[in-house]
């Protein structure tokens, strides 16, 4: 296959790596991105803090991403997933799914993490929607209607204060025995906060909306959105393949500049970060993108 010798490749075309993509089209750089077309946050209906397209859904904002970012000339997009990777710094080989194989000096990781939902019926359905893990996200939607927060561990008192701030319909879930002391609580000043110790057998919603939060005991609770802390995967083993060290939260370590632990491979996105979010994504793309033109410089010299 002709032009399959790359300065880069983006493993992952969201935000964070079509950033990326967008500073290396514009220093004229030969870059392909591969894409499996299995974004986090194919659910969220909006997106916000990102100026100037505040509430706009993300498919339409990565969409017109795309459509920007492949007007550089010297920028290739691939739907496909690239499932191995071997070499080293400058000279790194990626195989995809469709038995394509590409060569490029350096490979940014874009490739994000995937949310491990809950054995609770209704609450993948309402994940991204109502059922959600960032206020800053989507606290504003929500301010001061019933909310609820379902943690049960030593972060559930820091979650109860920041979720306190947008609504004072407060319940905090822990969906059997609470793992924690819960005198610490008697700071929250907030009297129509309680904590609720029940099982949940299932959250009722529609389309997405959740209406009700089901007990174990058949009792329930009426709540428009839920706020959880749930586990999260590497969305790949490339890293793993590369050899690149993680941290203990499970994120992918990276300095400043997005560089990783292994020479010539960098990454950005919700790979390396707990703070999702479109702008942040972005903005590490675009220091990645910089980042790795700057070495593609330093290795003429």
């Amino acid at each position: 296959m002709e032009n399959d010798n790359f300065d880069v490749i983006i493993i992952g075309g969201s935000f964070a790596g079509l950033s990326a993509a967008m500073a290396l089209g514009r220093a004229i750089r030969k870059v392909l991105i591969i894409d499996a077309g299995k974004p986090c946050n194919e659910q969220t209906p909006h997106s916000h803090n990102f100026l100037t397209q505040d509430g706009e859904t993300p498919a339409a904002i990565s969409a017109l991403a795309r459509k920007q970012v492949l007007a550089y000339p010297t920028i290739r997009f691939e739907n496909d997933l690239a499932v191995e990777v071997s070499g080293k710094n400058n000279d790194f080989t990626i195989l995809t799914a469709q038995k394509n194989q590409y060569s490029a000096k350096k490979i940014l990781l874009a490739t994000g993490v995937k949310d491990i939902m809950p054995n609770i019926p209704g609450f993948t359905e309402s994940w991204g929607i109502s059922v959600i893990h960032c206020p800053y996200c989507h606290g504003y939607e929500y301010k001061n209607q019933n909310t609820g927060i379902l943690v049960n561990n030593e972060m559930a008192f820091e979650f109860v204060k920041l979720i306190d701030n947008w609504t004072q319909k407060l319940t905090l879930f822990t969906n059997g025995k609470p793992t924690f002391d819960k005198a610490i609580f008697k700071k929250i000043v907030n009297p129509d906060f309680k904590i609720v110790e029940k099982e949940i057998s299932e959250l009722i919603h529609d389309g997405g909306y959740l209406k009700k939060v089901v007990f174990k005991d058949g009792s329930f609770q009426e709540m428009d959105a839920l706020y959880a802390k749930i586990p999260f995967a590497q969305h790949t083993d490339l890293p793993v393949k590369l050899g690149c060290i993680f941290d203990d939260m499970g994120y992918l370590k990276v300095d400043d500049f997005k560089k990783t632990s292994v020479q010539g491979v960098y990454a950005a996105g919700d790979i390396i970060t707990p703070f999702r979010s479109v702008a942040m994504a972005t903005a590490a793309g675009t220091m990645a993108g910089a980042s790795i033109n700057k070495e593609l410089i330093e290795d003429k010299y």
